[in-house]
């Protein structure tokens, strides 16, 4: 039986982000998705302009609640969110969760932490960072964060293997079982280089990628929707899901740099999804 996902995050018209950015990708892996929108936008906020609508946040729960009506959340094996505009989203969200338990005890959530980067800080709401902190983290199976999320959720500055380790374990005292660390950025490692590090309660894996010098929204997100997919598919098998999960995002953006393109190229590089050329291998990290 094919997986099915749950996506409650943004939709634009204009490029990939947010649901935009998850839904073809994991429907081109077989993954049957069930995306409920948090915003309708002609492209993501990153332009400076758009246009569209924030759903307010009881027309986000009344989705919900409308395949919930159907019978049908007994079967779905993961709930992934990512940006949240509100704390009163973030609420949403544990409702979910905890709706979809009820009814299958074993559903995975992967919550992926978006609320600033190095170099740029924080760009949420006010209010948001700590709601992740004490609030979102209890609930997680999965947490996505970029080393600069890493750093706050953790209370603690690391620029090594054994740095980032400690700060995910810091973290998963807090509730989730596996961290991802998407772009680690290391003393140690080449600046022509960049790192994935997953980390659960009984080993630590990375992988490294040539860096790609390009600025693109929707990363993460897809980052985060391959590795639940991939997670489910190996049975919490982490060093798997953390090669097919990064061979597939470096050729996705390696065909946008190679296209020039702003926005992901996911339609090119749909057969990169299925069939990638690059494989990367992940090792296994002795942390003492």
């Amino acid at each position: 039986m094919n997986q099915i996902i749950l996506s409650i995050q943004s939709c634009v018209s204009y490029g990939h982000v947010g649901n935009s950015a998850v839904t073809f990708p994991l429907q081109r892996l077989g993954v049957q998705v069930w995306p409920i929108h948090t915003v309708l936008f002609s492209n993501h906020t990153g332009y400076g302009q758009w246009r569209g609508k924030v759903i307010d946040i009881e027309g986000v729960r009344e989705v919900f609640l409308g395949i919930k009506d159907r019978g049908v959340l007994k079967n779905c094996d993961a709930l992934l969110s990512g940006y949240m505009g509100s704390k009163e989203l973030g609420i949403v969200m544990i409702e979910a969760i905890k709706e979809l338990r009820k009814l299958k005890p074993d559903t995975l959530y992967c919550c992926d932490p978006v609320m600033g980067d190095i170099g740029r800080g924080f760009f949420v709401k006010e209010g948001i960072p700590e709601f992740f902190k004490e609030e979102m983290l209890k609930y997680a199976d999965i947490i996505t964060p970029n080393h600069f999320e890493l750093e706050y959720l953790s209370d603690k500055k690391f620029d090594s293997i054994e740095g980032a380790v400690a700060a995910a374990r810091r973290v998963m005292k807090k509730g989730p079982k596996v961290v991802v660390i998407t772009s680690l950025l290391l003393k140690e490692t080449k600046e022509t280089n960049i790192n994935m590090l997953v980390v659960n309660e009984n080993s630590v894996y990375i992988a490294t990628t040539p860096y790609i010098s390009i600025t693109l929204n929707g990363t993460g997100d897809l980052t985060a929707a391959l590795f639940t997919h991939f997670y489910l598919k190996y049975k919490k098998n982490t060093q798997k899901a953390l090669e097919a999960t990064i061979s597939r995002v470096y050729e996705v953006i390696l065909k946008t740099a190679n296209a020039s393109a702003k926005e992901l190229v996911l339609v090119q590089a749909q057969n990169s999804l299925v069939n990638p050329k690059h494989l990367f291998k992940a090792k296994k990290v002795k942390i003492s």
